[in-house]
């Protein structure tokens, strides 16, 4: 979606947008994966999650308010006009939710980042790292 944003291409979102997933930052991921390797019991499962469910469409909202604030200079501003809806795919799933309860309580781990700061943080680095994302 980002990169499709910064060339003024569609981004297409399925449906009406209203799928629902649960967000959390590649680095919170990591530091669960980390905690569980670390400090989990074996042959035990730790769900990791984000606490933070949004719909595909708040996803990409976002995403294109964050652009037109960090890279207003995009062949399309503003960016959420580039949203298009397409046809859905059949038994598309609704809603992917994590209850990570376990590895809160058992591990103590708990994602550092918001929702918010988390998509800021992504969009930036894909902003910042045009050659490597280009290549």
């Amino acid at each position: 979606m980002i990169l499709n944003a910064t060339r003024g291409k569609p981004l297409p979102v399925y449906g009406d947008g209203s799928n629902v997933r649960d967000w959390l930052y590649v680095t919170d991921h990591c530091t669960g994966i980390r905690a569980a390797l670390e400090r989990g019991r074996p042959g035990e499962t730790y769900n990791i999650g984000g606490r933070s469910e949004k719909t595909n469409l708040e996803v990409v909202r976002t995403l294109c308010a964050i652009l037109d604030e960090l890279h207003p200079a995009s062949p399309v501003t503003p960016h959420a006009s580039l949203i298009t809806f397409v046809k859905d795919r059949p038994g598309h799933d609704w809603r992917y939710a994590i209850d990570c309860t376990k590895i809160e309580d058992e591990l103590g781990w708990r994602p550092k980042e918001t929702f918010g700061t988390g998509i800021r943080k992504t969009v930036r680095w894909y902003l910042e790292q045009r050659e490597w994302v280009e290549g």
